[in-house]
């Protein structure tokens, strides 16, 4: 049966406290090996790809929406907890629109070459730090037609909360993971047969309809950080830097909206997927 949660400071559900305060679960999340997923679609696609979770927290109306997976729950031994609205927003610090949250074990990391295998089109997110713009980034990959994502050391946690969330799961839909170091994992794609293309806006770059009239077979796709764009050394170190041409006085577009049209323009029409 599933447990009730009478008091914010109960100890069983420590992994839920505070997740409003983004420097503490970037900090604490990966030494903890734990990542909060928030509603049921997001709960349905950990658990679809084969995440683990450690324990569940909801309304209790969505006992019921959730039945399966709490009657799966109680038969592997995972606590359910259960409390009223006002519990909750006290124990996570925000209000659950979404009716539940599930605290997750982290899955083992892959390699680049064991998550880049088989792929033709790679998106490289270097030090992108808002974790909407990355959940962003991972929807639109899995829609239209990416194969794998990397971040840099630097960028935003994919799996943290937002992210999930904003990208409605589809961080466990795309292959990902870590490219460690950089820029110099640049030459590790190249050496697993990439080429290589920075988006930014520079005077002797190649126009996305230019690369996308003659694409690479494989190709990564670097995507620089808010504001700043990618770093000197990323943009020496790729083959080729593509730029998107712009009307009405407009030099950029949102990191996120940028990776989409590049992916949109870029995926593979071969109908071999």
């Amino acid at each position: 049966m599933p447990s009730r949660i009478e008091d914010a400071a109960d100890p069983r559900v420590v992994d839920y406290v505070g997740l409003t305060d983004v420097a503490l679960r970037r900090r604490t999340e990966p030494e903890r090996g734990l990542y909060i997923a928030e509603s049921e679609k997001v709960i349905r696609r950990a658990l679809a790809a084969g995440h683990r979770p450690r324990s569940y927290l909801m309304a209790e109306r969505w006992l019921a929406e959730l039945a399966d997976v709490v009657e799966r729950a109680e038969a592997d031994g995972i606590p359910v907890f259960v409390g009223d609205h006002a519990v909750i927003e006290r124990l996570t610090g925000f209000h659950l629109h979404r009716g539940a949250l599930a605290a997750m074990h982290r899955p083992t990391v892959p390699t680049v070459a064991e998550t880049v295998h088989g792929a033709r089109r790679v998106l490289v997110l270097e030090d992108i730090v808002d974790h909407t713009n990355v959940g962003a980034v991972f929807r639109s990959a899995a829609a239209l037609g990416m194969d794998a994502v990397l971040v840099t050391p630097r960028c935003a946690d994919p799996l943290y909360r937002r992210a999930i969330r904003v990208s409605m799961g589809t961080v466990f839909q795309v292959p990902w993971t870590r490219i460690d170091p950089w820029p110099a994992g640049v030459e590790t794609l190249r050496g697993l047969g990439f080429t290589t293309a920075a988006l930014a806006l520079e005077g002797e770059s190649t126009s996305l309809d230019e690369l996308a009239a003659d694409p690479p077979e494989r190709l990564a796709l670097v995507l620089g950080t808010e504001g700043d764009g990618l770093s000197r050394r990323t943009i020496a170190a790729v083959d080729l830097t593509v730029r998107i041409p712009m009307g009405g006085g407009v030099d950029s577009l949102n990191v996120a909206a940028a990776g989409a049209v590049a992916a949109w323009a870029l995926r593979v029409r071969d109908g071999s997927r």
